[in-house]
């Protein structure tokens, strides 16, 4: 899917919030940032991943990693999942798919037999240096901080 690769400068990208705060990846700067994809909030599989980054945020905290996590939910449905499920980390509301066409991570997908387009849950390791440390595209949703620490 993506071609994105370790090395590689993380694309720059700019989106709100789940509170309508504008977060841009120049934030960071300094620090190490793991950026996941995942596709829709409130689902099972994409709750089984946040809740899991969320059990072990102070250990990213500790080694010096923020969190964020996007799809293409609306603010509000990214403030709901937030609230429900008591995530620390933002969720950006990438309705323009923006930020997820930069990363490379939208594209066909199947399920149950029928094929559409969709976000391929994929987890980007940044350095602090901007830099691509790892790319995780077989994302194991329950144990995925010990993918990633």
């Amino acid at each position: 899917m993506t071609t994105l690769k370790i090395g590689d400068k993380a694309p720059g990208f700019e989106a709100k919030d789940q509170y309508g705060k504008t977060i841009n990846l120049n934030d960071f700067k300094g620090k190490k940032v793991v950026l996941f994809f995942y596709p829709k909030a409130s689902t099972p599989g994409c709750t089984a991943e946040a809740c899991n980054l969320r059990d072990n945020y102070h250990s990213f905290q500790n080694k010096g990693y923020e969190i964020i996590g996007v799809s293409a939910d609306s603010e509000k449905r990214q403030l709901n999942f937030s609230n429900k499920q008591e995530l620390p980390y933002s969720l950006l509301a990438d309705e323009d798919k923006a930020v997820i066409m930069a990363y490379g991570v939208w594209g066909p997908k199947k399920f149950m037999g029928k094929e559409y387009d969709g976000i391929h849950r994929t987890t980007f390791v940044i350095g602090e240096d901007g830099k691509i440390e790892d790319v995780i595209t077989k994302v194991k949703t329950k144990e995925h901080s010990a993918q990633i620490l």
